[in-house]
């Protein structure tokens, strides 16, 4: 009970002479790590906006984070009674370790072929990345789901990043029956293709015969677009070839079937002969 006392003595005393620095320590911890938080993220919005591709920009501002981080704790501990020489070298030492160990050993590791915000397929999900943890990935497909996949899986899986390049091929495949002008066909695919604003002058659009079925001739038009442009672009390139192909009297191929009926019986003859007459 005596011993217990005197802690709780000494515990009061402490707090009577060091009390003020103990909380202005703390309130200053917090605010510092807040305000290094805002800056990096702030710093990392305006780099991702005016250098997407730029590799060294999260590099910059991570480094940038830790020194702030470091110089927060520094100025907590000097608060607090700590050598403010000590503090510096310490600090200054595991700063640099962090940030040697960022830009060296940083390749080395195994990252996500994505950020936040790209649409990916990984595996069997296709949809837009919301959310990436050190366990964990959120994807929202495009039917309104969120999944949470293990980033253990996905690196195990095939990727697909549709954001990776600025833009994409749009395929156009259409068939149509052998008695069409298959020249007239596969010029009025190209025009609707090269009218539409969104579609790359460069590679210029162009058609192809893919193949010739059994229903009919097979025609693919091909024309790049922006990645973003990409979905909205293909639906209405398909509407306006429908369209088009109905305009110029082109007649989409279908399935069909001839049955031909062969048959000895003299009568069944007789009854077709009389139904021609």
């Amino acid at each position: 009970m005596d011993e217990n006392m005197s802690r709780l003595q000494a515990l009061g005393e402490t707090m009577t002479d060091h009390g003020t620095s103990i909380v202005f320590a703390l309130v200053m911890l917090i605010f510092g790590l807040l305000i290094a938080r805002w800056i990096h993220n702030t710093l990392s919005k305006k780099m991702k906006q005016f250098y997407p591709e730029s590799k060294a920009a999260p590099v910059a501002c991570n480094s940038l984070y830790i020194i702030l981080v470091g110089l927060t704790i520094m100025g907590t501990a000097v608060e607090m009674g700590a050598s403010p020489v000590n503090m510096v070298r310490l600090t200054a030492i595991i700063a640099l370790v962090i940030i040697g160990i960022m830009v060296f050993l940083r390749p080395l590791l195994p990252t996500l072929p994505f950020k936040v915000g790209n649409y990916v397929k990984a595996g069997a999900l296709l949809g837009k990345v919301e959310g990436i943890t050190f366990l964990n990935t959120q994807m929202r497909t495009f039917d309104g789901k969120t999944f949470f996949v293990p980033n253990r899986q996905i690196l195990n899986e095939i990727v697909i990043n549709y954001h990776f390049t600025k833009t994409r091929r749009v395929k156009v495949d259409v068939m149509i029956r052998y008695d069409q002008d298959m020249i007239k066909a596969k010029q009025t695919l190209e025009t609707i293709m090269i009218r539409d604003p969104r579609v790359k002058e460069k590679p210029s659009p162009v058609v192809y015969v893919m193949n010739l079925g059994d229903r009919g001739v097979h025609l693919g038009g091909r024309c790049w677009v922006a990645n973003k442009d990409f979905w909205f672009t293909r639906c209405d390139l398909l509407e306006k070839t429908k369209l088009g192909f109905d305009i110029e009297g082109i007649k989409f191929a279908f399935p069909q079937l001839d049955l031909h009926i062969e048959s000895n019986d003299p009568s069944i003859d007789e009854m077709e002969k009389s139904s021609l007459v």
